[in-house]
């Protein structure tokens, strides 16, 4: 597996210069992987969730019709996890190496990756964004949690773990959810997340802000997301990161944070530029 843990632009730029020769060879493999019909194939490789040789499905779902999203592609059968939750429970294992008593919070409840990780750790707790009128903590009728990032209803360094996956860029206020994330981590916790990233930008893209008084204004074209607890309603895209977010993170008081790149044709994590972010209390 090819890896790296990078801090900022200046760092990735390096990266990419030094291993020029090795992402125009990945360009190759993944362009030698499909035909020019657009239909759906299969990939064999191990998927590290299962711990087994599958077959791992591909299609031009949630892409632009031209190339396929590897990112949000590449499932596994067994878990239906694909490439980027597969990394994250890859990386969760040997970057975080969680115990199997370690109190772990993830935002989302009603996903593939929640119920595959509930059963490894006993003491995750999950949850979903039920409305601005919830309560932070109750629990509705049908077992699902309420949180907002930007209130979490959880003690001070209560958790030993933070996860979340593509929920930050949802959130208009993103600095008050990662404080957040600090208040409830212990001292030592770590917090682990994936979101849209402009690797080649230093400065954050805000597609929308919202006022005090509530009103959105785009800067960008809109942009919609799936909802797990609405599938037929799409969530607002407010932000796609840069590098700056890093500085944001340790001006909150983390003590380090960093993004991890990633790319392996046997585990079928393609495409060049994947990013996964941690940061240490």
């Amino acid at each position: 597996m090819i890896t790296a843990r990078l801090k900022n632009l200046k760092e990735f730029t390096a990266h990419l210069q030094s291993h020029e020769h090795v992402y125009r060879k990945i360009q190759k493999i993944e362009e030698g992987l499909f035909s020019a019909d657009k239909k759906e194939f299969t990939v064999k490789g191990y998927s590290y969730p299962a711990q087994a040789e599958v077959k791992f499905a591909v299609d031009y779902l949630y892409s632009d019709g031209v190339h396929i999203n590897w990112r949000e592609r590449v499932t596994c059968p067994i878990t239906k996890l694909n490439n980027r939750l597969r990394a994250s429970v890859h990386f969760i294992d040997f970057e975080l190496d969680p115990g199997k008593d370690s109190r772990i919070y993830i935002a989302e409840q009603l996903t593939p990756l929640y119920s595959y990780l509930k059963q490894k750790y006993p003491n995750l707790v999950g949850s979903e964004f039920l409305g601005a009128d919830a309560q932070p903590g109750n629990v509705n009728d049908n077992g699902i949690r309420h949180e907002d990032a930007t209130r979490l209803s959880f003690k001070d360094e209560e958790m030993d773990y933070y996860l979340s996956f593509e929920c930050f860029e949802h959130i208009p206020d993103f600095k008050k959810a990662f404080s957040e994330g600090y208040r409830i981590l212990k001292k030592g916790g770590m917090m682990f997340w994936t979101v849209p990233f402009a690797c080649l930008s230093h400065e954050n893209i805000i597609r929308a802000i919202v006022s005090e008084d509530g009103v959105t204004t785009h800067h960008l074209e809109p942009e919609y997301h799936g909802d797990p607890v609405n599938p037929d309603k799409g969530i607002l895209c407010y932000t796609h990161f840069g590098w700056e977010m890093f500085g944001q993170l340790n001006e909150i008081g983390f003590k380090d944070a960093y993004a991890i790149t990633y790319w392996s044709d046997s585990l079928g994590y393609y495409s060049a530029g994947q990013f996964l972010f941690c940061a240490i209390k």
